[in-house]
């Protein structure tokens, strides 16, 4: 089940914003818009709200008890980056990149915690005028990368090499062991999902807004997660990750202080919900 509203696809309000460089709707996914800063380019997805089974079915392979299914209404449509955030847009807004894979500054930042992605959002909002940014919250990341696919993966049931970067060595439910390459990709390298969104499986963890906790067992209208907690979310898996941990309903949680080269983020606009 998905189901996303026309009528918002096409009429987010602002749009464009005062900030971006350069915006579009004619492209094969939808409205998007850029930031520049210095020689450094960001594009957001306009993603539509919606409605759609969150978790995963008790029938699909390598779940987790904690993806228990249940259905997820986002009243409000959001932008989000099309990619994991680059080293080089970390680079031009702190000055520095604490990354582990510096080969390609298109490559994901990584080796950030949750706390030090807020002290970049809080720099690259004073260095904006009128730029509001955050996280997303964890039922928007996984709206989005499903992409309105109902499978473990917003390509299908199988999953390679070619799709996603991850341990290729330890396959997706019995099937074929593929390339594992040791560290991250330049983002929009791997195809993207039928939303026009990168790397949302494997490549880098990516954080989310919400403390971790238990799902509510009744539907939910734009879910924030629990109002305190340890650990914060994080979605998609990683390069480092096995074939099980990158599929659409996969959770996991760090401490909002942990820092790691396979943990990295992706932006989306708007002011950060009241409690967060």
């Amino acid at each position: 089940m998905s189901a996303r509203d026309p009528g918002e696809v096409f009429f987010p309000d602002p749009f464009p914003q005062p900030w971006a460089s350069d915006w579009g709707e004619d492209d094969e996914y939808g409205l998007w818009m850029a930031l520049t800063l210095g020689e450094v380019r960001q594009v957001f997805r306009w993603i539509a709200p919606g409605r759609f089974l969150m978790g995963s079915p008790a029938d699909e392979p390598e779940r987790d008890d904690d993806e228990a299914q249940h259905e997820v209404t986002l009243s409000r449509g959001y932008w989000l980056a099309d990619t994991a955030c680059t080293q080089a847009f970390w680079q031009a807004v702190m000055g520095e990149n604490p990354s582990e894979f510096k080969d390609d500054a298109r490559n994901p930042v990584e080796n950030v915690s949750w706390d030090d992605v807020q002290r970049f959002i809080g720099e690259l909002e004073r260095r904006v005028g009128g730029l509001a940014v955050r996280l997303p919250s964890e039922a928007e990341w996984e709206y989005a990368c499903r992409a309105g696919t109902t499978t473990p993966f917003s390509f299908g049931d199988e999953l390679t090499p070619e799709r996603v970067n991850y341990d290729g060595n330890v396959p997706y439910a019995g099937g074929a062991q593929g390339l594992y390459r040791e560290k991250t990709v330049a983002v929009a390298s791997l195809p993207a999902n039928a939303w026009g969104l990168y790397e949302m499986h494997g490549n880098v963890y990516e954080w989310c807004a919400d403390w971790y906790g238990d799902y509510a067992n009744e539907p939910q209208v734009d879910p924030q997660g629990p109002p305190s907690g340890d650990s914060r979310v994080v979605r998609g898996g990683s390069w480092s990750s096995v074939g099980g941990f990158v599929h659409s309903a996969d959770r996991y949680r760090f401490e909002p202080g942990y820092r790691y080269q396979a943990v990295g983020f992706r932006l989306a606009l708007g002011h950060q919900p009241a409690g967060r």
